[in-house]
């Protein structure tokens, strides 16, 4: 078929290669404008952009894909199909119903539990055992159109956003694959969403990652997890920030904690949430509202991502130092 794809993320490049080598005609990739970025500030392309380019597939960087003048642009080139994942902008019903076969959506979760943006990384933070990839046809709102293909994904007790958007990202391809078959051959289903199961979840920021110690740790191990590697979850220790990169939980059972090598009973005990102890060889205690959470791997600003072993090595911890 002949495709327009729009797409920003490395997400959405994955997927964009898959569609390439099955044969279809990608007529053009959309993608969002340039931004600045890093250290230096430099300018780089997103994902797609960078792909496409190398597939010698014509690029479009509309500011607002509402544009007048880009709409005009989608006309001439008249696709079969418009395919969007992750393209970051709502489209307008002039788009929607612009392609013979429609708009049809890639979207990293079940739905219509995590409608909106971030879909992986807040099933890792809410706790789910299991998520996937939703094929969709797109109507005027945000991911309420009707399904087309699941396909669900166990989350591993260890997952990370890095991890699982692997996983999701080699999964989305073929079941794209599938639908546009059913598409094309007009067998596509046309599932309704039970608006009542649905729930929009919230754009990701940097604060975000600022860790409460007054919540309990399974829940602060979530979201270390859910923002591994983007944005990040951290804590400030002695002025300078301190990202955490991995992380157990023990569990507090009455006046003793489970977990082998553990010592120091009475401080864990009486600490306040927030007070960190080198306890373990291999972990920085931190006392949460409950439970332990034993830091595995840390990053101090201005250092290299290390093992809290190595860093409680060349760091003078004082027992009951405050993170904050």
């Amino acid at each position: 078929m002949n495709i327009v794809y729009m797409g920003t993320p490395e997400i959405a490049a994955v997927i964009l290669k898959a569609l390439h080598a099955a044969g279809h005609h990608i007529i053009a990739a959309v993608t969002q404008q340039d931004k600045p970025k890093g250290r230096g500030n430099q300018v780089q392309f997103s994902p797609v952009k960078e792909l496409a380019l190398s597939l010698d597939i014509p690029v479009y960087q509309p500011r607002r894909a509402r544009e007048p003048e880009f709409i005009e642009v989608l006309k001439e080139l008249n696709p079969e199909v418009i395919v969007v994942a992750a393209y970051g902008q709502i489209l307008p019903k002039g788009i929607l119903e612009l392609p013979k076969y429609g708009c049809i959506n890639v979207h990293a979760s079940l739905l219509p539990k995590y409608r909106g943006a971030a879909p992986i990384q807040w099933c890792i933070i809410e706790g789910e055992e299991k998520t996937g990839i939703t094929i969709m046809h797109m109507d005027e709102g945000v991911d309420t159109g009707d399904m087309i293909r699941k396909q669900e994904i166990t989350i591993a007790p260890k997952e990370t956003f890095g991890s699982l958007h692997d996983k999701l990202a080699e999964a989305a391809g073929p079941l794209l694959l599938q639908s546009l078959s059913d598409i094309e051959a007009g067998r596509a289903e046309r599932i309704k969403q039970k608006d009542e199961d649905s729930s929009y979840i919230k754009i990701l920021d940097k604060s975000m990652g600022h860790i409460d110690f007054n919540q309990p740790a399974r829940k602060i191990e979530r979201l270390i997890r859910g923002l591994n590697p983007w944005p990040s979850a951290y804590t400030t220790l002695e002025g300078k920030v301190l990202k955490i990169w991995d992380a157990d939980v023990i569990e507090e059972n009455g006046d003793t904690l489970s977990g082998e090598g553990i010592s120091g009973n009475s401080f864990l005990k009486d600490a306040l949430p927030g007070e960190a102890a080198a306890l373990k060889k291999d972990a920085l205690l931190i006392k949460t509202a409950e439970g332990i959470l034993a830091v595995k791997e840390l990053q101090l600003e201005g250092k290299k991502r290390m093992t809290a072993e190595n860093f409680l090595r060349g760091y003078d911890l004082k027992p009951k130092t405050l993170l904050q």
